[in-house]
Order: structure tokens, then sequence, then C-alpha cells
């Protein structure tokens, strides 16, 4: 595999795992961008790049674009995998788990609800691991999601995302990867729905190592102003079920419509994680929007995993 990777991703990533998005140095990044826009444009060329390895599947929450575009990708450089639905380590310990896994297949992707889970597999195993979503970050997600951009607009700088909704899992990861891309980004929440203040001050190190813009606040408008993106996600994330309907009072106002877009530059992008919650955090006219890519993004999924594959199993 490594010759096949030369002219593409001449570097394996040197941390081994993607339990987040600081596992990712940002020359590591910069070339998991490139290999998957040249694996989409070359669908073909890496088919049987993987043959013979498979891939243990972990998944805690239910998912759509996560579980398929992992299996597909996989499978489409020769591979295959396993999938294992329910709670991680709720039978025997986290470690068992890992060392178990890492006898039988060469890697292991999970979806959990604890970031701590994938740290404890991680630590444990010795196939590279892969945060598929936590409560604290969504990598594979943001990596899509720059695969976007860059498709869109061509360079991260000079580039600015503006977030609205809850500082969640997808909002730290799309911080850090800008941040560290040298983007700008804004994130308009509620109070008591502020990003994680740890996860914030990293990437305010990143903007400030790049030269980028970074800003929190409270008004939608004011975070669209000048934005090349508008993104959000659902005000109520999995395993938030309970809180649903104060979230909506909460969120009230922050609601993705035709107003903020037309706030945003003329020529702004609508994107969205998905499922998206039509009504809610956007509206069904945005959504269906001529400029929104939230159908571009989720292709994208498939093609960032693949890179990440190709760059992290053995």
């Amino acid at each position: 595999m490594a010759a096949l990777l030369t002219d593409l991703a001449p570097r394996r990533l040197a941390q081994g795992d993607l339990r987040s998005d600081l596992d990712l140095t940002a020359p590591e990044l910069v070339a998991l961008l490139d290999l998957t826009i040249q694996l989409k444009r070359n669908p073909g060329r890496y088919a049987t790049a993987l043959k013979g390895r498979y891939l243990s599947l972990l998944f805690e929450k239910p998912s759509l674009r996560t579980r398929i575009t992992f299996e597909l990708a996989i499978k489409q450089l020769g591979g295959d995998a396993i999938l294992s639905t329910g709670p991680i380590g709720e039978r025997e310990p986290l470690r068992d788990v890992a060392r178990n896994l890492d006898r039988w297949t060469h890697g292991i992707v999970a979806r959990t609800f604890s970031q701590q889970t994938v740290e404890e597999l991680a630590q444990w195993s010795s196939v590279p691991v892969i945060n598929a979503l936590s409560d604290r970050f969504h990598p594979c997600q943001a990596l899509a999601d720059m695969v976007t951009l860059k498709e869109r607009f061509g360079a991260f700088r000079g580039l600015k995302l503006a977030f609205i909704g809850d500082g969640n899992n997808v909002a730290h990861s799309l911080m850090l990867q800008l941040s560290r891309l040298g983007a700008d980004f804004a994130i308009a929440t509620p109070q008591g729905h502020e990003p994680e203040p740890g996860i914030v001050a990293q990437a305010r190190s990143f903007a400030w190592e790049t030269g980028a813009k970074f800003e929190v606040c409270r008004d939608p408008y004011e975070a669209v102003r000048g934005a090349h993106a508008v993104y959000t996600d659902v005000w109520a994330s999995m395993g938030q079920e309970a809180e649903a309907e104060q979230r909506k009072a909460n969120f009230a106002g922050y609601q993705v419509s035709e107003n903020v877009m037309a706030a945003a530059r003329e020529d702004a992008i609508f994107m969205h994680c998905l499922p998206a919650k039509r009504g809610q955090e956007v509206t069904d006219a945005v959504m269906e929007f001529p400029r929104s890519v939230v159908f571009d993004q989720a292709e994208n999924r498939l093609h960032a995993q693949k890179a990440l594959l190709l760059m992290l199993l053995p």
C-alpha cells in the first residue's frame, strides 16, 4: 500500500489513531484533504489497496451516513467491515473489548456517547481507533466538510464559516480544523450552550498561529456577516431527547432562515451535518436552497473516510 500512496500521501498519520481532530497535525490534515479529492476523482485507483483488511464498527448510536460510508469505504478499497451495535464496554471492560478486536480486525471505528470510550479503546488497542462521533468531537464529519469547502472555494485563508446553534461536537471539530487551516470561524450560540472553553482556547491558539479570526458571540446576524458558509446542527443531539422542549425555547431566534442567509455573503453556501429537523434549526427553504451543499457534505464522508483508512490502516 505504501508504494501506491507515494504521490498523494507520503506520510502515515503519526498519532496512529483519530481520537479527535487534535490527532492530526496541520500538514497531515492538508495531505488527507488532498488525498480525499484525488480519491473522489479516481474512485477505482485504490480498489485493492486494503484487500484483506477488516474494520470493527462499534456503534452505540443510530447511524445512516457514518455506518454506510465507513462500510462502503473499506469495501471499495478491497476490505470489509463487521458491525456491532449497542453499549460498548457494558458486558465486559473496554480494555478487554479492545484487546479482543485487535486480534481479529485491523482497525476499530467507534460511534459513542462518551469521548472517554474512544480514549480507552485507543489506549488498549494495538490497531488504529477512529472516532466516528462522540459527545466532544466529530472529526470525520469535519473532514468531509473541509473537503466540501475546498471544492467550493479552493483555499481556506480568507474564508469564513459561521456556525449557528449549539456549541456541540460538530462545532468543536469545525473550529479546530478550520482554525488550523487558516480559515475564519464565528459561532453564535445562546447563553449556556457555548462550546467547551478548553476547546475554544485550543482553536484560538491555532487561529493565532495561522492568522485566522475566531469569534464567539450571541447574535446570529453578527456571526454570519461576511460568511462564505453558514452551518447549523440540531438543537438536541442524541442522548439529549429529554431536553428537547427546553432547548427549542432556548434556541428560539437561532434558526437559519432565508433572512439569516441573506445577511451572509451573496455567494454563501448552507451546510448541515444531517439529519436535519426542518422547521427547527433550519427552514425547509434553506435546506432546498440552490447553494445548499448538505448532500455534497454527505457524499464527501465516503471519500474522506477512504483517505483516512488509507493513511491509518496497517
